[in-house]
């Protein structure tokens, strides 16, 4: 009998959760970084949560009419733009706004809206170790930020280290790129 109420418990845990659990009061700015030979890709995907969602809408339509323009989506991602810093071996990069998309305001409201922006900047990558620092210091107290580089596709690029500030608003990578060529024999 013991062992049954077990067996239905560790069920129960397996089944689903409930699609209805949405973030509150916070701001989620999740960033995954691609690594490539010749450029570093962002993509952000920026949730508001339900307790917040108005501050965010206001903030994006400026104009409040309950539709969010081209232009005011394009001057929200110019905001964000600012809010973000790349460098690469000690040098800045620029950003290129690759695609934006932003999710109707009834998502938003609800927690589930994603705004979803990708970016990418040229960057020629040095053989052997290289060292990318990336920043976001948008929003307000409310965000909450996590940052990632996804596994390169590319055998010969290595991540070596990552490191996080506390908050995750700046993010340090240490990597290499091996060379791809064959290598001479000291002998030839």
């Amino acid at each position: 009998m013991i062992r049954n109420a077990f067996l239905a418990a560790a069920a129960l845990l397996l089944l689903p959760v409930s699609a209805s659990a949405h973030r509150l009061d916070e701001y989620l700015q999740a960033t995954t970084i691609g690594l490539a030979r010749d450029h570093i890709a962002l993509h952000l995907r920026l949730v508001p949560g339900v307790d917040v969602a108005e501050a965010i809408i206001r903030q994006i339509d400026t104009n409040h009419d309950g539709i969010l323009s081209q232009a005011e989506q394009q001057a929200y991602v110019s905001r964000i733009i600012k809010s973000l810093s790349l460098s690469l071996n000690g040098r800045p990069l620029g950003l290129t706004l690759d695609a934006a998309t932003f999710p109707p305001l009834a998502e938003i409201r609800g927690g589930t809206g994603v705004l979803d922006l990708r970016f990418t900047s040229d960057a020629t990558l040095r053989q052997g170790r290289n060292h990318l620092a990336y920043a976001n210091h948008g929003a307000g107290s409310e965000t909450v930020w996590l940052v990632n580089c996804l596994l390169p596709q590319d055998p010969a690029l290595h991540v070596l280290q990552q490191k996080r500030s506390r908050d995750q608003s700046d993010y340090q990578l240490d990597f290499t790129l091996v060379s791809s060529e064959p290598q001479m024999s000291r002998n030839q």
